[in-house]
């Protein structure tokens, strides 16, 4: 076959059996994204490694898959911001900001201190803790989203934590990278800090003030025009472009960027028109991709013996470490018990956040493939066990 001929196999494929995954998981009572997320576990180089069958001959398709994925999320965290209502997320402010923050310390100090007891040096140790402070909402969103309480205090405050948990985890992610002299935050010191520090907010100021402006007025511009799909295509373009700002301009993750302008978008007043349209593409393709490929990229068969325990505790502190960091930062601004284990379990998922920081640690030379394997499961179970603590958290 054809590579052309291979990828479409692959979609279909993967699609498919994600929403068969999805309704199973469903008919058990469970978030669908569990049941998607499993499939991909299934399918991947745990088990069935089904991209590298000798059907799959081309090289260069697990690649292309993964770039639909990374599309996937993007379009998923607009959707998140589409749903809510900004005054309520404006009001969660504080409780944001402490439990962001607290999430990211929490992390990062507990993950250094169990890492150097097996070995590891002070920078790796470091480095792995880094790893920790990382968060994907992604996951945490569609749960919500399925279980009908994103726009709640605990939801809405997860939100707003989570941009700040991005923004503080890609300064540590700066600092360290400096002081362990690589090019990747420029390598020169203060000056280069400050810069990361300066476009983050340059980007976040502009992106909010201009985005929550100007985005619903072309909104409802683009609506009066005679164009096929043109809200649809609007949206698509919008969640595309605020995406690739956010890392190319902001340096901050392309889910921040997207999650903003579906924020702004939600005081459109043909909001209700664009949410129907842009669900259809999302969630018909694109999503079901993402969820996927989650378990596409870890390989459980990489773990020696000899890892097994470190793999367990750390596995162990960063479900921990996110509940109890964010969670008290949720006490202090005042929730109750409930609503603060809601808010810190939200944010254990580290996602396609905590790949790419590892990643860097790849890149940068200052952590190798044993320690990125590592991270790669990690990823893994804290993602497949976030559904399962929100749904049972928020469980009457």
């Amino acid at each position: 076959m054809t590579p052309v001929l291979q990828l479409m196999l692959a979609l279909g494929l993967l699609i498919g059996t994600a929403k068969l995954g999805g309704l199973l998981s469903q008919r058990l009572n469970q978030p669908s994204v569990l049941g998607e997320l499993l499939v991909g576990l299934v399918l991947g180089p745990t088990v069935l490694n089904v991209l590298h069958l000798p059907i799959f001959p081309d090289e260069h398709l697990s690649e292309t898959v993964h770039q639909l994925a990374e599309v996937g999320v993007v379009f998923l965290m607009f959707f998140a911001g589409l749903e809510i209502n900004l005054a309520d997320l404006l009001h969660s402010g504080r409780v944001a900001v402490i439990a962001g923050t607290l999430g990211v310390i929490v992390p990062l100090l507990l993950g250094a201190a169990t890492a150097l007891p097996f070995g590891y040096d002070l920078s790796h140790a470091l480095f792995i803790g880094v790893i920790l402070t990382a968060t994907s909402v992604s996951i945490s969103a569609q749960t919500l989203i399925e279980l009908g309480v994103l726009s709640t205090r605990p939801g809405l405050a997860l939100l707003g934590a989570a941009v700040v948990d991005d923004v503080l985890g890609i300064l540590v992610l700066s600092v360290f990278v400096a002081l362990a002299g690589s090019g990747a935050a420029g390598g020169a010191g203060g000056g280069a800090l400050l810069w990361v520090f300066a476009r983050m907010a340059l980007f976040l100021v502009g992106a909010v003030y201009l985005g929550f402006w100007l985005l619903p007025l072309g909104a409802e511009w683009v609506s009066r025009l005679p164009i096929s799909a043109g809200l649809l295509a609007y949206a698509v373009v919008v969640a595309l472009l605020l995406a690739v700002a956010a890392e190319a301009l902001g340096g901050v993750a392309a889910i921040t960027g997207a999650f903003i302008a579906g924020a702004a978008l939600s005081r459109s007043e043909v909001k209700g028109e664009m949410e129907e349209s842009f669900h259809s593409l999302a969630y018909g393709f694109f999503v079901p991709l993402f969820f996927v490929s989650i378990g596409l990229l870890a390989n459980a068969r990489a773990i020696t013996p000899a890892q097994i325990p470190f793999v367990v505790l750390i596995t162990l502190v960063a479900i921990a470490s996110k509940i109890i960091g964010c969670g008290l930062g949720a006490r202090l601004s005042g929730f109750n018990a409930r609503e603060a284990l809601q808010l810190g379990t939200g944010m254990v998922s580290r996602g396609e956040v905590g790949l790419i920081v590892a990643t860097v640690g790849v890149t940068s030379g200052i952590i190798g493939e044993e320690v990125f394997a590592l991270t790669v499961i990690v990823v893994l179970i804290t993602t497949l066990v976030t559904p399962l603590m929100l749904r049972l958290s928020f469980r009457e």
